[in-house]
């Protein structure tokens, strides 16, 4: 893999063995779920607790790694009570998050989205990147007549003067940190919505990450979008689950799941399971990797966001050699 940061290039040798990539990115964040949930202040669980419902944002329902992962954290805390997963309505992520805030409706219990300082200060994240952090990972989804556009590109300088507009979601902190780069944005608060903008040439490139893209087309189902070959954008940008901010029973039951599965090996599991093959699949080895700032990280998070760049960057070298 090549790496372009405002012009710089560094040949790495070839990767080999990449499935393995979701497992050694789910290790490192082990050491995060450290510290027990048992300090959120929850002092007992009833010995014979009622089942629990649990509404999941319905984008995070339809996904099935997302799906899968919820439901292991639950599993591993048995002592909390038999437990559904329901899909929530179909809220734009702006107004799940707000939902989430204000807990007035129960329309949502549980959403995965990318981790900003903002959305710790009025959520509760559960702080473990659910996808090993490969979210802040992006490759161009595209019409197989713009790939053109997409040759020579070897630098962020390069993207920009190639006026690539790029599609994302109107609530997306990707959206920001990618005008903070200084790159052209078309939005929408829909997801859906977007890729018939980019049919009809709104834009030339819907971001989607590493480990939601193969998703993304298995959905769409149409033969004239391609995922982009060369190029494979980076930010620090971890992505968590979050709970309303005054739902501390729903946090520590899905915290201490998640340590528990980390610490059993099933977390990782998960990782190779959901992750390491679409990692594969993606040639990410060929690929040349812009980093781009993401300047909407507290320091904690930010520290997450370019352990997991670093950590990338270390083991293609490593598995490499």
């Amino acid at each position: 893999m090549r790496y372009a940061h405002d012009g710089s290039l560094c040949i790495l040798r070839r990767l080999r063995r990449v499935a393995s990539l979701g497992l050694l990115l789910g290790l490192l964040w082990a050491p995060l779920a450290s510290q027990s949930a048992l300090a959120s202040g929850v002092s007992s669980v009833s010995l014979n607790p009622p089942q629990q419902d649990y509404l999941l944002w319905y984008r995070n329902y339809d996904s099935p790694a997302i799906h899968a992962l919820v439901s292991l954290a639950l599993a591993k805390t048995p002592e909390y009570g038999e437990f559904r997963i329901l899909r929530s309505a179909e809220l734009s992520q702006g107004r799940a998050l707000r939902e989430l805030e204000s807990g007035d409706n129960r329309l949502v219990d549980i959403i995965n989205v990318a981790a900003t300082a903002e959305r710790e200060s009025f959520l509760t994240p559960i702080p473990v990147p659910v996808d090993g952090g490969l979210l802040g990972f992006r490759v161009c989804v595209v019409e197989p007549e713009n790939l053109p556009l997409f040759e020579d590109i070897h630098s962020l300088a390069d993207l920009r003067n190639r006026g690539i507009r790029i599609g994302q979601g109107a609530h997306w902190p990707d959206t920001s940190i990618l005008r903070e780069n200084q790159i052209t944005v078309v939005t929408h608060p829909r997801y859906e919505i977007l890729f018939g903008m980019l049919r009809e040439n709104r834009f030339d490139c819907f971001a989607r990450g590493v480990s939601e893209v193969a998703y993304d087309l298995a959905i769409e189902n149409d033969p004239n979008l391609v995922i982009e070959p060369k190029l494979v954008l980076a930010y620090p940008m971890p992505s968590y689950l979050f709970v309303g901010p005054d739902d501390l029973l729903i946090a520590h039951r899905l915290q201490l799941g998640m340590e528990r599965a980390i610490r059993d090996g099933s977390f990782g599991d998960f990782l190779r399971r959901y992750y390491g093959a679409a990692v594969d699949a993606l040639n990410l080895e060929k690929r040349t990797m812009i980093v781009l700032d993401n300047p909407f990280l507290n320091n904690e998070l930010d520290n997450v966001g370019r352990q997991t760049l670093n950590s990338l960057r270390w083991r293609l070298e490593l598995l490499g050699r």
